[in-house]
């Protein structure tokens, strides 16, 4: 297996995948808007997808790339864009992509943002493979932490989750990595669809806090979509993580 590039290489996916495929003894080169020194078999190089800096030389020599990288915005697609300009430039056999599950079945601004950026893999020229997966754990505590320092907790109304740990993920792209493009590969989910409220109340208990819980609706179709279970794949429930344990792990 040659060079493997990945970006978002320090974010919550990003870390697990180079830390796995470092591992594995398999060359690999993260990408950070910051300079950090070489170590644990990682070479770090500095780029910007969103400006374009540094991508060239980033994948200058790579096999595969894995994009882990997210904005959070609209400026992923024209992000993803760059990178596979770049890596067509540079000859890159494959792409992984990892995306969401159920983003084409809720209308989210931020969703159809990385519905846009499968569309531009797809039509890459490359070989390709996405995964989507569902919401992992480290999401949700970001969510919760977030809510817990209000007056009161809200919890979206009705909403179905499928969490899923991310380590888990992460073992699942290393897997891809080594294999033939394979286009949309099978997606992966937590081991359990659960209501937004008891992933709230779970979080509460454990971290020993108490909150009035504040329904919060969400209107229209996405709001629809969220209620009928749209983010989750009840029929990938391949994950074993708990978010139970998940937050034993967080709070002891």
């Amino acid at each position: 297996m040659g060079t493997v590039l990945v970006t978002g290489a320090t974010g919550t996916l990003g870390r697990e995948v180079v830390r796995l495929l470092a591992a594995r003894g398999v060359a690999v080169r993260g990408l950070s808007r910051r300079a950090r020194e070489a170590g644990d078999g990682v070479e770090w190089v500095v780029g910007d997808l969103v400006t374009g800096a540094g991508i060239a030389a980033a994948v200058a020599g790579v096999e595969t790339v894995v994009d882990c990288a997210t904005t959070q915005g609209k400026k992923d697609v024209a992000a993803v864009g760059r990178l596979v300009a770049e890596a067509r430039q540079a000859g890159v056999r494959h792409l992984v992509y990892v995306s969401i599950v159920g983003i084409d079945r809720v209308p989210i601004a931020y969703y159809r943002a990385k519905l846009g950026c499968e569309g531009v893999v797809r039509e890459s020229g490359l070989g390709w493979t996405v995964l989507r997966a569902t919401q992992f754990h480290d999401l949700l505590f970001k969510a919760f932490d977030l809510s817990a320092r209000l007056p009161v907790f809200p919890v979206v109304q009705g909403a179905r989750i499928q969490p899923v740990e991310v380590r888990e993920v992460a073992a699942q792209v290393v897997q891809l990595v080594g294999r033939e493009p394979a286009g949309f590969a099978p997606e992966v989910g937590g081991p359990r669809v659960r209501s937004y409220r008891e992933l709230a109340e779970a979080y509460l208990r454990a971290a020993g806090r108490r909150r009035v819980l504040l329904p919060l609706g969400i209107p229209g179709a996405a709001g629809r979509a969220l209620r009928a279970g749209g983010l989750t794949t009840p029929e990938r429930a391949v994950g074993r993580g708990t978010f139970e344990e998940a937050l034993a792990r967080r709070f002891g």
